[in-house]
């Protein structure tokens, strides 16, 4: 791994950061607060490339490579994580799972529009019953009699973006009886008959990042609409949920860093008993603590971008990295935002101070994608072999 980043990268990164910073941070709060979804500022994102970074040109993407992702992650992160969810469902559970799987027309009609920022994607596997145990789902897609389209019923949960999604990528069983090699992934346009939303959720944090229950009623799904073979679904959901980890690694190292930054900066103005607190013992113990943490966090999260790029056209995996890293950093994110409410007490639990909106942010990084418990099973599983 080359710790250097190319000049390409360090662009993004940039970008990235001058948006994030002149762009999200002055509306962050306010966001928070209303719970509403920041449209003006998604569409932004997309002007700049930064919502399909790792689409290619021809499909409307910036055509960069998953580092350069990781990166940009990081700094809309730091700035807010709900702008760095959506974020996050486009580039790596709506875009990436079309452009492995996803015909040319596929590829055209609905990565182009998402990856531009002129539409927005969502992923759509939780059900009310089957969180973690993904492959118990209940939605059914049944093939017409001439094979030319499904007929899809049955609900999904905690939609990320469902509410204002234009196009969903969704798994089904097409055959009960095959178990998880019954599962098939569609393309679904919401505008089309069949289709509902519900209410949305309110969430402890990322709340600017609309979330909610989908229910499909006989909705007609093209067959010309089904990605991937017939059964290759639920191994498309969980090579998406490897690249999504990678996201939500990017993101808690962004919250993470938000908290850490703000913390050193209250520990050397704010005074007790005559002098900084950064001054006393016990408060540099917790800085030194955060800081390795984010550290540590970070370079996992970046070995895991690099193993994802060099994994892609070959046979590589990178599942270990990306459950490494998400683990890591959505632990470390959880520590260093509740290190960061303690040591700027009373103030830190007030909504005057960001603290408390990244301390809300970070508690999600360790349930989507893969609960912390999901991860070590991974991690274990791929390690030793046995199931």
């Amino acid at each position: 791994m080359n710790f250097e980043f190319t000049d390409e990268q360090l662009m993004i990164q940039a970008a990235a950061r001058d948006f994030a910073q002149e762009r999200i941070v002055p509306v962050a709060a306010q966001f928070d607060a209303s719970g509403e979804f920041p449209i003006d500022t998604v569409r932004e994102m997309g002007e700049l490339g930064l919502m399909g970074i790792e689409v290619p040109a021809i499909y409307g993407g910036a055509g960069m490579d998953s580092v350069s992702y990781a990166l940009a992650m990081i700094e809309i992160c730091a700035a807010d994580a709900a702008h760095g969810t959506i974020m996050s469902v486009n580039n790596s559970l709506f875009c990436h799972g079309i452009l492995s799987h996803g015909t040319e027309q596929q590829k055209q009609q609905f990565v182009r529009p998402v990856a531009s920022g002129e539409a927005i994607g969502a992923y759509a596997l939780t059900e009310p019953q089957s969180g973690s145990d993904a492959a118990n789902m209940r939605v059914r897609a049944v093939a017409s009699g001439d094979g030319s389209e499904y007929v899809i019923n049955g609900k999904k949960s905690w939609i990320t973006s469902g509410p204002v999604a234009d196009y969903v990528v969704l798994f089904a069983v097409t055959d009960p009886e095959q178990g998880s090699k019954g599962i098939s992934a569609f393309l679904i346009d919401t505008s089309e008959p069949g289709f509902h939303r519900g209410k949305t959720e309110p969430k402890l944090g990322i709340r600017a990042s609309a979330t909610c229950e989908i229910e499909l009623e006989d909705y007609r799904c093209p067959a010309a609409c089904r990605l991937g073979g017939e059964g290759e679904g639920f191994k498309i959901a969980m090579g998406v949920l490897d690249a999504g980890r990678i996201g939500i690694a990017s993101q808690a190292v962004g919250i993470a860093r938000a908290a850490y930054q703000a913390t050193v900066d209250y520990v050397c103005e704010r005074k007790a008993f005559g002098r900084p607190i950064g001054t006393f013992q016990m408060t540099q113990s917790k800085i030194a603590d955060m800081k390795t943490r984010l550290q540590a966090a970070e370079l996992l999260t970046l070995k895991a971008a690099w193993a994802k790029t060099k994994a892609e056209g070959g046979d590589r995996r990178y599942t270990v990295d990306s459950a490494m890293a998400k683990l890591f950093a959505s632990e470390a994110a959880m520590f260093i935002t509740h290190q960061a409410v303690q040591i700027h007490g009373g103030m830190g639990y007030s909504k005057e101070m960001p603290v408390e909106r990244y301390f809300r942010d970070a508690k999600i990084t360790e349930i989507y994608e893969g609960t912390s418990e999901i991860q070590r099973m991974v991690i274990s599983r791929v390690e030793t072999g046995l199931r």
